[in-house]
């Protein structure tokens, strides 16, 4: 590594076969939400500067900004700011020294992370334009925050699971584990699919538009699974068997059926199939089946409960929200900054919900069974939604299984 000050950050992504980052001494560097293109690019998305001191307590960086297209910027039409960072005392204020261009500052919220060490990181916000202040704390309690950043570092890079090989499973026809993503390719959609870690779903892209709905890693997050109540229960991490596949003609359905082992006997199957009859749909019918109770149990297993965990990108936070008309026919509209929301009974969404990006002119419908989905949430995160299914909370037995077809389609909004 070249001479300096270099410390390490990530965006809570670091993975063994992905390059760690590190950002030099005396550096600051911006970063905005991630967008498919210049065109989803707007004035008041959120504005996030990592800040870099070098040994004697200062950073400077630059960020160009302009309309992403044409010749404007030949007129004057942009906007140069120059941030620096400095430290009196335990104080580090964040400002702008000087800009260049005819752009007026938009009015945007900013949000400073000052690198420690080791992954460690303290935040503050404040306006575009305006000072902010970080209060850092005593050298003793820096030690500690970077000394749990790197214990924190070290345990997520032991447990996360490598990208291995293809595997057979000896003496099982017709049964393959996968180390291979799946790609499911068909009408509208295009799906990658990780069989070994939860059979979650990656990526799911809508072609026509061109946008990737969501927010994952090999991991965590994109489009999960539980067997339980409980947050990222058995069937969010298990190995999931590939049982039946059709992805061979482009022009007919393509489907993928896989299950899991979600322990007490039972089973999570989960098929994924773009309808040749219908090719702006993605169907995905889930089920939890009994195959295995134990004795003296009268048939039935444990408490179940089949909860549907996709994480969804927000690309314009400010402009997106949820709707739906519930079953006792309100309508409602939920917000980024109403947290995490709950719908039973008669409040449950009919059968249908949408996230909406008004920026995009886009929605994501879900439709879904009202007679197996008891309760839905909303739960916004940075950057991020859940719209969340679940089933009842019961024993299953053979006859009785728990059971969520849903489907999704983009339609333009309004």
């Amino acid at each position: 590594m070249p001479k300096g000050t270099w410390l390490r950050f990530d965006f809570e992504d670091s993975h063994p076969d992905l390059p760690t980052l590190y950002l030099r001494g005396g550096s600051i560097i911006s970063v905005a939400p991630p967008h498919l293109h210049v065109g989803e690019f707007t004035l008041s998305d959120d504005l996030t500067l990592l800040v870099s001191l070098d040994e004697n307590g200062k950073a400077e960086g630059l960020l160009f900004e302009d309309d992403g297209d044409g010749y404007g910027y030949t007129k004057g039409k942009f906007l140069i700011t120059n941030y620096i960072a400095e430290k009196h005392s335990s104080i580090v204020t964040v400002k702008v020294s000087k800009t260049e261009g005819d752009w007026q500052r938009p009015k945007r919220r900013v949000h400073v992370r000052l690198l420690l060490g080791g992954g460690a990181m303290l935040d503050a916000w404040g306006m575009d334009g305006e000072t902010i202040k970080i209060n850092v704390p005593s050298e003793h309690e820096v030690s500690e925050l970077i000394t749990k950043s790197n214990e924190s570092f070290k345990l997520h890079m032991e447990n996360t699971k490598l990208i291995p090989e293809k595997e057979m499973l000896p003496g099982q026809k017709g049964m393959e584990l996968s180390r291979v993503p799946i790609e499911l390719n068909n009408g509208n959609w295009k799906l990658n699919i990780i069989p070994w870690i939860g059979g979650r779903i990656l990526s799911m892209s809508h072609v026509p538009s061109g946008v990737q709905w969501l927010h994952s890693r090999i991991d965590i997050n994109g489009y999960e699974e539980y067997s339980s109540t409980e947050y990222r229960s058995s069937g969010c991490t298990e190995e999931y068997n590939i049982i039946e596949t059709d992805l061979e003609h482009a022009s007919e359905e393509e489907s993928l059926i896989l299950e899991g082992d979600v322990g007490g006997g039972l089973v999570l199957q989960r098929k994924i199939n773009i309808p040749s009859d219908n090719p702006n749909i993605l169907r995905i019918a889930s089920t939890i089946e009994a195959r295995s109770v134990g004795a003296g149990s009268g048939g039935y297993s444990r408490l179940a409960c089949l909860r549907v965990h996709p994480t969804f990108t927000l690309f314009h936070p400010t402009e997106s929200f949820v709707s739906f008309t519930s079953i006792d026919g309100l309508k409602h509209v939920v917000w980024p900054d109403s947290g995490e929301q709950i719908y039973e009974g008669n409040n449950l969404p009919h059968g249908k919900w949408m996230l909406v990006d008004k920026s995009l002119n886009l929605q994501l419908v879900n439709m879904f069974d009202v007679s197996q989905v008891v309760k839905c949430i909303v739960n916004w995160d940075s950057g991020t939604v859940n719209l969340e299914l679940w089933s009842e909370d019961r024993p299953v037995s053979k006859e009785s299984p728990l059971e969520i077809e849903h489907e999704y389609e983009v339609t333009s909004f309004p």
